[in-house]
């Protein structure tokens, strides 16, 4: 009998183990994509920029963690080309924006997970621009070896204020909107 107990704790011991085993699985930086949108009084510029590494982290199915670090020098615009094209993505690594000779790049560290259901999850992660850190929160969607998010950045809380109405008056159709879009597309 109290071989039975012996073997029936080590059961409950190993399944519990194997239940709550956490797995990291580690993103194809070649495969995934980051879009950005910035906004303006008279129109939008788009471009990427690129993963240098990340990885998410689950709990038997279900998503624990993550955290990502952003090449900043990679900063493209997509919708322009030739001499335009290069002058905003020479303005967006300068010190008026995104500052990459000092800050060469950005990371992402999950903090909270609530599973909404259906493979879709609300996170809440400490994002690091520039020196500065801040909470950003949204939905992502895990399926089997991808997932998809979309976060709204306020750049103004990294510190990032050129062209912003929320800081400089007489701006007119120069202004620059405080929020840009990132489309994230992950692959793992």
């Amino acid at each position: 009998m109290k071989n039975f107990k012996t073997i029936a704790v080590a059961l409950i011991t190993l399944v519990s183990f194997v239940t709550n085993a956490q797995t990291t699985k580690k993103v194809n930086v070649e495969k995934s994509k980051i879009e950005w949108v910035g906004k303006k009084v008279t129109g939008q510029h788009s471009g990427t920029i690129s993963l240098k590494e990340g990885a998410l982290v689950f709990k038997g199915k279900k998503l624990a963690g993550g955290n990502f670090t952003v090449d900043m020098t990679s900063i493209n615009t997509t919708d322009l080309e030739g001499g335009m094209k290069g002058k905003l993505d020479g303005h967006l690594k300068s010190e008026d924006f995104f500052g990459v000779e000092n800050h060469p790049t950005a990371k992402l560290v999950f903090k909270t997970i609530a599973d909404k259901g259906n493979n879709v999850y609300t996170v809440t992660a400490d994002l690091e621009i520039k020196g500065k850190t801040n909470p950003v929160t949204f939905d992502i969607t895990v399926n089997k070896d991808s997932a998809t998010s979309k976060l709204i950045v306020d750049r103004t809380k990294y510190d990032i204020k050129y062209g912003s109405g929320s800081f400089f008056d007489n701006l007119g159709d120069k202004t620059i909107y405080d929020d840009f879009e990132l489309n994230v597309t992950l692959s793992f």
